[in-house]
């Protein structure tokens, strides 16, 4: 790192605390305008907002990781989740924003009724605004160190420092411009990170050593390039090999695992920094559009530039053990890039650090203020208060989640076990949409349901993963069911009051329709579910067309893009002609 490198650091860090003063007047008004930047956000905006928070400081550094050990196809851990991404799109983004909450914890009260709605509020604010909010910094600020200390080669103890500091800088700007301010620096983080990784990406592919796409084909096995895992096979190839998987396997991520597992960012239905941003949008439409380009833009966008880098890493870096493959990503930028895009990069790695730090800081603040604060301590307060006890708390959530960072070393396996630990439950979130008869005991029981059968499952069987989520997703429903029919339902009053405001319409709701005729649910179930598989399809095909056009593969690639904009033009076609309802301000 050379003077023009830290100057480029230095600006970067300059912009973002600009931004966030910016913001600050605006978001005092209310908790309404810092949590939700006002209900106001275009949907451009709101959607890259979600695809910069997703996109960690870790995560090309976790794809590097899987290309190298799995090839290309090793993706498919996550690629998997676009089935529930795209339900969300379609079934729950304009019921989100229609439902006119703050947060999507408040949606618990809304939906249901009595002491166990309001136990349920209270304890989801807690534990997810606090408990697992904080871990997942403490998460994300060891990755940061861990990938600072392999590009400086400098110990942990003194990276920390470095880290922490840029965490202060985020709380310091959260804290003064609410969401608006966090959207904002999001965008302009998302294009610095991306061209950051694109220009990384270029640079490493043509090195002498690598020889370009061509090069990369000549040097590494043709599984390597493979975009599919192989199923029914556990042939083991050099590398590694290509992701196999059994048909029980295939089956439990492509037909299981999306809906049936919480997972901070993939919430069934939504929820968690996503409901956040649908909530936030301009209007239903927005909403909807907003999700959709996070969408198209988290599974198609963003992952080439990194796979590239992957695929070059086992050039560059054959040495490498298994578990050290991810620092290939780091070592190329160490080792390869000149002077000035060193501070490029590393700004991008900040960029994309700070933009999921921003956003886990005002979410899990937001929970803490509006669903516990507000609702159980201080109920009567103005808006100026409550806009400052956030910032408050915004700084103190900071505080703590550094306290985690000190403890946690590492979270080895951490997405296995929330997968597992959450089977079954995300069929809740679905289904507390569309059938009336969901009560907060359901939702209770399918929280802690999992824990049971996962425990049962690791202590008694020799079950492995993801085989797991047959049996844990069967006993969480059963259970769940059981828990629905012998509890009382919502009182009917409230289920009225919620049909009213969210009209979700559906045969789930027919008991409740019967009851006000006056007012008309959502039809039109059959076309979002072709919307639906549209954009699966639309998404795959793109993410498959550019992928194949990035590695010289240009007449496929072309046939790829076709199908997919075939699969746009329908859904196109079908929300051109859709009604959009007014949202509940």
């Amino acid at each position: 790192m050379q003077l023009i490198d830290w100057l480029i650091v230095a600006l970067y860090f300059i912009l973002s605390i600009a931004i966030g003063v910016y913001y600050s007047k605006r978001a005092g008004k209310s908790i309404g305008e810092f949590f939700l930047s006002g209900r106001n956000l275009p949907w451009w905006l709101a959607g890259t907002s979600m695809v910069a928070t997703t996109f960690a400081a870790d995560t090309p550094l976790a794809v590097t990781e899987l290309v190298a050990k799995n090839g290309i196809a090793g993706n498919w851990l996550w690629w998997n989740f676009l089935f529930g991404s795209m339900l969300t799109v379609f079934f729950f983004a304009r019921l989100w924003r229609r439902a006119g909450i703050l947060t999507d914890v408040e949606f618990v009260e809304l939906r249901y009724s009595g002491k166990p709605a309001s136990f349920l509020r209270g304890f989801k604010a807690l534990y997810l605004g606090l408990f697992i909010n904080t871990v997942i910094i403490g998460w994300v600020n060891v990755a940061m160190v861990s990938i600072l200390t392999g590009f400086f080669g400098v110990p942990e103890e003194v990276v920390r420092y470095y880290v922490f500091g840029a965490m202060l800088i985020v709380a310091i700007y959260s804290a003064l411009s609410g969401l608006w301010g966090v959207a904002v620096t999001d965008a302009v983080q998302f294009v610095i990170a991306m061209t950051g990784t694109i220009i990384l990406a270029i640079l490493v592919v043509n090195l002498p050593q690598v020889g370009g796409v061509s090069g990369l084909k000549e040097k590494l096995p043709e599984w390597v390039f493979n975009f599919t895992p192989v199923i029914g096979s556990t042939e083991e190839l050099a590398y590694g090999g290509v992701l196999a998987l059994t048909v029980s396997s295939f089956i439990a991520y492509i037909l299981v695992q999306w809906w049936a597992s919480w997972y901070p960012g993939a919430e069934p239905g939504g929820g968690g920094y996503v409901a956040q941003r649908m909530m936030s949008a301009k209007d239903e439409k927005h909403s909807l559009l907003a999700t959709l380009w996070f969408t198209i833009a988290h599974y198609c966008v963003r992952p080439w530039p990194w796979i590239i880098v992957g695929l070059a890493t086992l050039v560059l870096y054959p040495e490498l053990g298994v578990d050290d493959k991810k620092l290939g990503y780091i070592y190329t930028m160490r080792d390869y890039l000149p002077v000035g895009l060193k501070g490029l990069l590393i700004s991008a790695f900040f960029a994309a650090y700070m933009s999921t730090i921003a956003t886990h800081l005002n979410w899990g603040t937001s929970y803490v203020i509006n669903d516990f604060y507000k609702r159980f301590i201080k109920k009567d307060a103005d808006e100026k208060h409550y806009v400052f006890v956030s910032r408050v708390v915004t700084l103190l959530v900071m505080v703590a989640s550094v306290l985690i960072t000190l403890i946690i070393k590492t979270i080895s396996g951490a997405w296995q076990f929330i997968i597992e630990a959450s089977a079954g439950f995300g069929l809740v979130l679905i289904l507390r949409w569309y059938w009336w008869r969901i009560n907060a005991w359901s939702e209770i029981v399918a929280m802690i349901a999992p824990f049971f059968g996962y425990a049962y499952i690791k202590f008694f069987t020799a079950v492995k993963f993801p085989e797991t989520l047959f049996y844990i997703v069967a006993f969480t429903t059963i259970s769940w069911l059981v828990a629905t029919f012998l509890t009382k339902p919502v009182e009917q009053n409230h289920l009225i009051n919620f049909y009213r405001r969210v009209h979700p319409g559906g045969i789930g709701w027919r008991k409740i329709a019967r009851i006000v005729p006056d007012v008309k649910g959502d039809s039109g179930y059959g076309y979002l579910f072709i919307d639906w598989i549209s954009g699966v399809v639309l998404v795959y095909m793109f993410l498959f067309g550019i992928g194949k056009i990035v590695l010289g593969e240009y007449l496929i690639g072309l046939i790829y893009l076709a199908i997919g904009l075939i699969a746009g033009s329908v859904i196109y076609f079908d929300l051109s002609k859709r009604g959009w309802e007014k949202a509940v301000e």
